[in-house]
């Protein structure tokens, strides 16, 4: 288990992330989605005629698709009165000191700039609709690494853009794929040529701060064959009492024999409906692994997806999903082996606390040509108390004889025994059920750099507070 001392993440409390900024940007805002808005944002960018119309073509579908019917209830969900894209009225810098003063201040108190110094190769930071700051150190430029926003991307690598956007996650897809292939703004663009290892984590953190905010940043990471790289998200947004929403996309291309990893602690406000979507297509003898913690949001719907589209290719998903009161997390993974010799390996925690709900929403799919695929699927739940409430539901579709399949779920309660034997010990009861919960988690926390996995930690204390009784 990570110790809290000395690092980076230890002085974290809940007003670091609830604490906004004034946003006089935000008054008088468009609110709601139409024609109108999705011109206006191709225009401030200043885009080509072919990713307008990309947009366009995207409004259609969502104005056609139909909410989801399944999962959490989205009916309080009002799209009509979400601010779409603010721009906060700073422009994009390599120097955090150019920074505005009041952003830079939300960034300091996150921990940003110390962890950028410390342990990352290169560090994008968004606040609502836009990217204020973007850095990569030197020596992985020099060895042809791409590490850009995404407005600055389709404008000084068009093609490569083009080729990639939402092909991995195509507007057809649901409602809130549409969504935010409409109005997308801002995310990362990173791009490891073949052969290159970053040593160095990236990371970009993503930061809501106006009341009924909306966020839809778009993240496109391609490794060539043979590259390695670890790409870490953070997020968050204060808490008004109003709804707030994310809809993000991801989009991760792992050729053959590169290795991608994307870790994510998102901590979104209990305000925030985050409807993220997440996918790869993995190639031959490559590997993706997500490793996700998901803390805050009043409602999470979110399955990163692996497509194992050639032989030798495989995936990790390590996941952890925290639910405490008035909560709805609704994670899980969606894998689909598409050709021989793939391999994938799932395993989900979760938490639930004061009345939340967790629930693991699984998919796993063997195509007929995909004989000596190992799966294997392990789901464990945690319930701290007796009106929380956990679901596991695994949709699992094999079409291939040749194959090794496994599956496990558990649903446990804290050990009394446990917490006895720590407290006879002279550990606080409080302290003692947290110590339990920190090691329910570490196999999953353990795969992030130390510093984030006190990041982790610590969220997960705070979560915590006041669970005695």
């Amino acid at each position: 288990m990570v110790q809290m001392s000395d690092h980076i993440f230890s002085g974290l409390n809940r007003s670091v992330f609830d604490d906004a900024n004034p946003a006089p940007y935000a008054e008088g805002a468009l609110r709601g989605v139409s024609e109108e808005l999705v011109r206006q944002i191709s225009s401030d960018k200043h885009e080509p005629e072919w990713l307008l119309e990309h947009r366009l073509e995207s409004l259609r579908i969502f104005h056609e698709k139909q909410m989801p019917t399944w999962g959490p209830d989205l009916r309080s969900l009002d799209l009509s009165d979400i601010i779409y894209y603010a721009r906060p009225g700073t422009e994009e810098t390599s120097d955090w000191n150019e920074v505005p003063e009041d952003i830079r201040r939300v960034y300091d108190r996150l921990g940003i700039p110390e962890a950028e110094r410390k342990v990352l190769a290169g560090v994008g930071a968004q606040y609502e609709s836009e990217v204020v700051y973007h850095s990569l150190k030197e020596q992985w430029e020099k060895l042809g690494v791409i590490f850009l926003d995404m407005d600055d991307a389709v404008r000084e690598h068009p093609e490569l853009v083009r080729e990639h956007f939402m092909k991995c996650v195509p507007s057809t897809d649901h409602k809130f794929a549409a969504l935010h292939g409409a109005v997308w703004s801002g995310g990362t663009f990173l791009y490891v040529p073949k052969g290159v290892i970053v040593a160095e984590p990236l990371q970009a953190y993503f930061r809501m701060n106006a009341q009924n905010m909306g966020q839809f940043e778009h993240t496109l990471i391609i490794a060539e064959p043979g590259a390695s790289v670890h790409y870490i998200e953070g997020c968050s947004a204060p808490k008004y009492g109003t709804q707030a929403l994310h809809a993000g996309c991801v989009e991760v291309f792992v050729n053959a024999g590169a290795t991608v990893r994307y870790s994510s602690v998102e901590n979104w406000s209990r305000d925030t409906y985050n409807l993220n979507t997440k996918r790869a297509i993995v190639r031959k003898d490559a590997t993706m692994e997500w490793i996700g913690g998901n803390m805050g949001s009043g409602v999470t719907m979110l399955y990163p997806c692996s497509m194992l589209v050639q032989e030798g290719a495989r995936c990790d998903h390590m996941a952890i999903a925290f639910a405490n009161g008035d909560q709805w997390q609704d994670t899980g993974a969606k894998v689909m082996h598409l050709a021989p010799h793939t391999s994938s390996n799932v395993v989900s925690k979760s938490i639930s606390k004061d009345g939340g709900c967790s629930v693991y929403r699984g998919m796993l799919k063997i195509a007929p040509n995909a004989h000596d695929a190992t799966a294997s699927v392990e789901c464990d739940a945690l319930l701290l108390d007796e009106t929380s409430r956990t679901d596991t539901i695994p949709d699992i579709n094999v079409r291939n004889n040749d194959v090794t399949i496994a599956h496990e779920a558990t649903v446990g309660r804290l050990s009394e025994e446990d917490i006895f034997y720590l407290t006879s010990r002279g550990i606080p009861e409080e302290q003692a059920r947290a110590m339990i919960v920190n090691g329910f988690i570490e196999p999953i926390v353990r795969l992030l750099p130390l510093e984030y996995a006190v990041e982790m930690n610590r969220l997960i204390e705070l979560e915590m507070e006041g669970s005695v009784g």
